[in-house]
């Protein structure tokens, strides 16, 4: 299975957390800290045990959200607001990101397990917000996660995305899959995440980054010879 060539790309699709900004600015473990107490106080559970639930939730569920929803009967609208009710000052704006996004040609759109505003303020405090002409977030995708097909058939349906002709940027090499699977050329941004590996060796995987804005400056390039 192979993917497109960087300068036949027309739609451009990135994941959110820990994609569009480093995995080093630890926001996610703000979430996942967000997620444990909301599980702490409506469960009565310790922070271990809570702990142990959400890993075995997001196996299981591909999210801690879906296994809520799924086994538990959680509102994923109070959980979505709980959890992402964090301190986004650690991001930075991240202006060689941003130029690269501006020299790629395409369409740029954001495919995400998250909620839009979350992903929207995200997206302003990193200053690449205008870039992008939507977001597919959970709700959008019935609450489906990725590796789900629900929200990636979604996200074609809506936006009217050609798979053969976009390519999605996702730091967890499993949430390629069903995109390849579509027709969608892929990239796999590695992090020092080891959870964000499974996959990644894979025939789904058509190009692995070391670095985005290099990456995108690049495709850029590329497309302008």
């Amino acid at each position: 299975m192979r993917g497109r060539a960087l300068a036949e790309i027309e739609t451009w699709i990135f994941d959110l957390d820990n994609t569009l900004y480093p995995a080093s600015s630890r926001l996610f473990e703000q979430i996942g800290a967000r997620m444990t107490r909301f599980i702490c106080d409506r469960f009565g559970l310790e922070p271990e045990a809570a702990k142990a639930l959400r890993k075995t939730y997001f196996r299981e569920h591909g999210t801690t959200l879906r296994g809520l929803m799924t086994v538990n009967g959680v509102d994923p609208d109070e959980f979505l607001h709980d959890v992402h009710a964090i301190d986004l000052s650690v991001l930075a704006p991240d202006p060689l990101l941003s130029g690269a996004l501006g020299a790629l040609e395409g369409r740029k759109l954001v495919h995400t397990n998250a909620s839009a505003g979350y992903a929207r303020a995200v997206l302003e405090r990193l200053g690449i917000a205008g870039h992008f002409a939507a977001i597919l977030d959970i709700a959008a995708a019935g609450y489906e996660p990725k590796p789900l097909l629900c929200g990636y058939r979604e996200l074609i349906r809506r936006h009217e995305v050609d798979p053969g002709r976009a390519l999605m940027v996702e730091d967890m090499a499993r949430n390629l899959v069903p995109a390849a699977s579509l027709g969608m050329t892929t990239a796999w941004l590695k992090t020092p995440l080891e959870w964000g590996e499974e996959g990644a060796q894979g025939d789904e995987v058509h190009y692995v980054i070391e670095d985005l804005g290099l990456f995108l400056a690049e495709a850029a390039s590329r497309r302008n010879r």
